[in-house]
């Protein structure tokens, strides 16, 4: 990215940043900008206000739009081809049903949410929830109760896992602009997300239950829910064509990707501390496969060859990673003209501007990271807006107070337990989980607004007990 010398002193600045997310919440809430087109254009804005010169506002814009992209892209891309082959080859149904009958019927809600956090790992919330609505409505006649006590533990496990864990859009591209380690940043992710679930979604799911009777809607059949691309009809396919694969088949690809991760982030650190010779060559062949696109390629090249052999032929198991690719175009292109907002607000002075502020007024970088994704999100829905534009607003305070790397990838989860409370009317997740589950504007209020609020609340509480102790 180029270095531009900012000719603006600090109030200017800062008066053009608010003055920047004044713009882009007008646009995307008002006159319903694409999030894309009003991303790109406020980053155009921005810089000719900050004047950038001009002979450098495009290739800096270009430089944050592709610098973000190169690893937000690989790993949502891959991430959701992963998704759609345990999707249209029956294994979400495999591993819900595999649990639900070892946990026994007096934990159904807890294998549900066990069941989502693991499907949650490739696949997008939106996408997830639906694959799972058969499941849960299925669950929910069979032992009767409130469908809330089973449907919030499962939305709650996607909630969090495409808030917290790579390779979901939000935290991969909030990292890329922080300079977090993405291998740790999964590691944080299940550490700080697994017991907000537990809390957040499990434990207040049975509460709701209790408390909230939601009938299963009268209009729902065990089948009438699909993939959230639409592609119901593949699942169908593939089960009748074949017996969907076994749960262990399924539990594997599911597991692989993270064991690969982990791995490499563990031998990293053993190495950094100077336990293991980082020099070795198996050290760089495990440091090579356990980085996270690799890992993920891996995981997909073992998915194509179990999931879909005797299955698909090779022209339609083509065919379905395609088509796994078009719902998340729109959200890989709206995280990396948020890469290119972060990289203007750098390249302009207004992210060192807003560190020096926050050092002065003794505002812990963890605290305001929160506090300004809180905002935006209550402002504008948009979880993926939020957690890109704070980001980048953050990045400077991130750099100049020297974090580690541990600190870093906390500031990214606090930054995204910010971005997910308090969904309320102009955020899709509440129309969707609200109208799938037949509740009033009241009642999807009182129940997913809460929840996701306690998630947001009791994941920053953590993250930030951990950024003290650890």
């Amino acid at each position: 990215m180029p270095e531009v010398e900012p000719v603006l002193g600090t109030t200017p600045l800062l008066l053009i940043a608010v003055a920047a997310v004044g713009v882009l919440l007008v646009l995307i809430m008002k006159f319903r900008v694409h999030a894309f087109v009003a991303l790109v254009l406020v980053s155009l804005l921005t810089a000719l206000a900050t004047r950038i010169p001009v002979g450098d506002v495009v290739s800096t814009l270009l430089s944050g739009f592709g610098t973000t992209l190169a690893s937000v892209a690989l790993l949502v891309g891959l991430g959701a081809m992963i998704g759609k082959l345990l999707e249209v080859t029956g294994g979400a149904q495999v591993l819900a049903d595999t649990l639900i009958n070892r946990f026994g019927e007096r934990r159904a809600p807890l294998a549900l949410g066990v069941a989502s956090l693991l499907f949650g790992f490739p696949i997008f919330f939106d996408a997830g929830f639906v694959v799972f609505l058969p499941i849960i409505f299925s669950v929910a006649r069979r032992f009767g109760g409130s469908v809330l006590t089973y449907a919030l533990p499962a939305a709650g496990a996607f909630a969090v896992m495409h808030a917290f864990v790579p390779p979901h859009p939000g935290p991969v591209g909030a990292g890329d602009i922080l300079g977090a380690d993405i291998g740790l940043l999964v590691l944080v992710g299940l550490v700080v997300g697994l017991p907000t679930w537990y809390v957040a979604a499990y434990l207040y799911g049975k509460w709701a239950g209790e408390r909230f009777h939601v009938p299963v809607p009268a209009d729902v059949d065990g089948s009438s829910a699909g993939g959230g691309d639409g592609s119901g009809g593949g699942v169908a396919t593939a089960v009748d064509r074949k017996a969907p694969p076994r749960f262990s088949t399924v539990l594997s690809l599911l597991l692989l990707p993270l064991v690969l991760i982990l791995l490499n982030t563990g031998f990293t650190t053993l190495a950094t501390a100077g336990a293991v010779d980082e020099e070795a060559g198996w050290l760089q062949w495990v440091t090579l496969l356990g980085q996270t696109p690799v890992a993920l390629l891996i995981t997909v090249l073992v998915a194509m060859v179990v999931l879909t052999r005797e299955r698909f032929s090779r022209a339609e198991t083509e065919k379905l990673l395609n088509d796994s690719l078009g719902p998340v175009c729109a959200i890989i292109l709206i995280t990396g003209a948020g890469g290119m907002f972060g990289g203007v607000l750098r390249a302009s002075g207004i992210g060192t501007a807003l560190a020096d502020s926050l050092e002065s007024i003794g505002l812990p970088v963890i605290v305001a990271a929160f506090v300004i994704a809180t905002c935006l999100r209550v402002a504008q829905g948009s979880a993926t807006v939020a957690l890109l534009t704070t980001a980048g607003l953050i990045a400077p305070a991130v750099e100049s107070a020297d974090l580690s790397r541990l600190d870093v990838t906390l500031v990214v989860i606090a930054i995204a337990c910010g971005a997910t409370v308090l969904s309320h009317v102009n955020d899709s997740g509440f129309w969707l989980v609200g109208r799938f589950l037949g509740m009033d504007v009241k009642t999807t209020l009182r129940t997913w607004t809460v929840m996701e609020t306690l998630i947001g609340v009791v994941g920053f509480a953590i993250a930030a007990v951990l950024s003290l102790v650890v």
